[in-house]
């Protein structure tokens, strides 16, 4: 089996780039088997909200939202920030299927024994 990645995301709708390309980068890790956690913080925690990643960051990248799903079709899961995602008022019922509410302790449990990490 393929070792875990481990994709940590800051950024939201603020910056599509950089959230296109740490989605390309999760996207391509989970497509190739290995296990992969998105872990969103900051505005990133509002991406995890179902309909809300929208939009295509330039000419030629792929549209958000077919990003989401082709993670989520991967296996990809989201952990997202309780305590970035409570202070934004954001429901919790409203989160996509792949994602759940949690810190740092889930993280670094399911990081285990190590995974390739990118931060974005």
């Amino acid at each position: 089996m393929p070792g875990k990645a481990v994709v940590s995301l800051t950024t939201g709708l603020e910056d599509t780039e950089r959230v296109t390309v740490a989605f390309l980068v999760a996207v391509g890790a989970a497509e190739e088997g290995r296990p992969t956690l998105m872990f969103l913080t900051k505005e990133a925690v509002r991406l995890a909200l179902e309909g809300f990643a929208v939009g295509v960051a330039c000419a030629g990248c792929p549209p958000l939202p077919e990003l989401v799903e082709r993670y989520q079709n991967a296996s990809g899961t989201f952990l997202v920030c309780p305590i970035c995602f409570n202070a934004r008022g954001l429901d919790e019922a409203e989160l996509i299927k792949a994602a759940t509410l949690g810190g740092t302790v889930p993280m670094w449990r399911w990081i285990g024994d190590g995974a390739t990490t990118f931060s974005y």
